[in-house]
């Protein structure tokens, strides 16, 4: 069981063309742990080869000591960037955190009581339980591609999930480190949920709050993901 009191944690925040939000993000977070007195914490942010000013933006950051800022050479995906911070966390915990401000990090005590109650090793955010103080309404293809997508990673690890596609999650790190992760785009979300699930760690679900994204507002994740997570979810579960 991990304490309350004396935990560490790690937030990895995958960054590619967020200039307009990563500061606020990172606003945000900061608050967040004040206000929940969490005083043992990293915040690890990787950016993806952006090429919209985000680049300039965390070089001015570097000044904060607990936030570490990684740079890829190039453009992978957001799975790559989780492999990369992954590599530096040192803590008890790790929060999976989009920089486009999505999902609110005055969840964050929502994500983290089920580790310190009932001794949790994963916890997805959904947004689909009821519970968070709003969530924005989504695109119904966007919907309904995430319902069936849960529907067949469910099937095929016997789990009950509401949301496998959520972007938010939090793991033990000795947990999310015991697994090795291959995915390098938005594949990570079935890849990671299926692996954990094989491997009888126990999950649980909370409720968050949602505001999602248009495309004008700059959402990157489209149909052709959902076939390739679809992809990710028959490979993994086949694949001893």
């Amino acid at each position: 069981m991990i304490n309350k009191k004396t935990f560490k944690l790690s937030i990895i925040i995958p960054c590619y063309n967020e200039k307009n939000t990563i500061k606020k993000v990172i606003e945000r977070i900061n608050q967040s742990l004040e206000y929940y007195k969490i005083l043992r914490f990293e915040i690890l942010i990787v950016d993806d080869l952006s090429n919209d000013g985000t680049k300039e933006i965390l070089n001015n950051l570097t000044d904060q000591e607990k936030i570490k800022i990684y740079f890829h050479n190039r453009n992978l995906g957001k799975g790559a960037a989780i492999h990369t911070a992954l590599k530096y966390a040192n803590s008890d915990i790790t929060i999976i955190q989009d920089a486009d401000l999505e999902y609110d990090p005055f969840d964050y005590d929502k994500l983290l009581v089920p580790f310190f109650d009932a001794n949790a090793d994963v916890v997805y955010g959904s947004r689909f339980l009821g519970g968070g103080k709003y969530v924005r309404i989504h695109f119904f293809w966007h919907f309904l591609a995430n319902k069936i997508l849960t529907f067949i990673c469910n099937l095929f690890v016997n789990l009950n999930l509401s949301d496998m596609e959520t972007g938010y999650k939090a793991f033990k790190t000795s947990v999310l480190k015991s697994i090795e992760l291959k995915e390098k785009t938005f594949s990570f979300e079935p890849e990671v949920t299926i692996k954990l699930a094989k491997k009888k760690y126990k999950f649980f679900e909370v409720p968050i709050t949602y505001n999602g994204r248009s495309y004008e507002e700059g959402k990157k994740i489209g149909l052709k993901d959902a076939f390739i997570a679809l992809k990710t979810i028959i490979l993994y579960s086949f694949k001893n």
